[in-house]
């Protein structure tokens, strides 16, 4: 194995959240289909998506440095949103507690001098970065549009249906 055991424990921890925020983004996608907000729950759909491809981006990592990847259940996930603004806050919620997850994920790679995995994790800050623009935008969008769900779907379909599309084309490979 060449990556370090602590890294190993940390990485198969980080493992479980990425498939908590797989399942987590699909209940949202649910809610907003219940809503009949087909291009926000179309979003949250394809953000489960994309969760579901970094946890797999962890799993091929630490089969590829022969180390053992565990598939975790999941926690209880949160079915029941009072609003739109309040299940994209919470997503949002959400993805800067992966941010600081993943700033964590680092700073043991470095006090483990485990370098090969340090570098692995740069992209995942940087994507940290995009998803939380991405959620403090929609959930912006929502506060700006008012009553209006309308103006948010036409946002959501401008603005992300097509980059989400175009950019999940970019991770297939991963």
């Amino acid at each position: 194995m060449i990556i370090k055991p602590k890294v190993v424990a940390a990485m198969n921890a980080q493992i479980q959240s990425e498939f908590t925020a797989m399942a987590q983004y699909t209940a949202i996608a649910v809610y907003f289909d219940r809503e009949s907000l087909p291009e926000l729950a179309g979003f949250f759909y394809r953000q489960s998506d994309e969760e579901r491809t970094h946890a797999m981006k962890f799993v091929h990592f630490l089969l590829e440095a022969g180390a053992k990847p565990i598939i975790p259940g999941l926690p209880e996930l949160r079915n029941d949103f009072g609003s739109p603004e309040d299940a994209v806050q919470f997503a949002l919620d959400q993805e800067i507690k992966v941010t600081n997850q993943i700033n964590n994920l680092v700073a043991i790679a470095e006090q483990e001098k485990d370098y090969t995995s340090h570098n692995f994790l740069q992209w995942f800050v940087m994507e940290q970065v995009e998803e939380v623009d991405t959620m403090t935008t929609l959930r912006q969008t929502i506060k700006h549009a008012g009553g209006s769900l309308l103006l948010a779907e036409d946002f959501v379909r401008r603005n992300f249906a097509a980059g989400a599309a175009a950019g999940s084309s970019d991770e297939a490979g991963a």
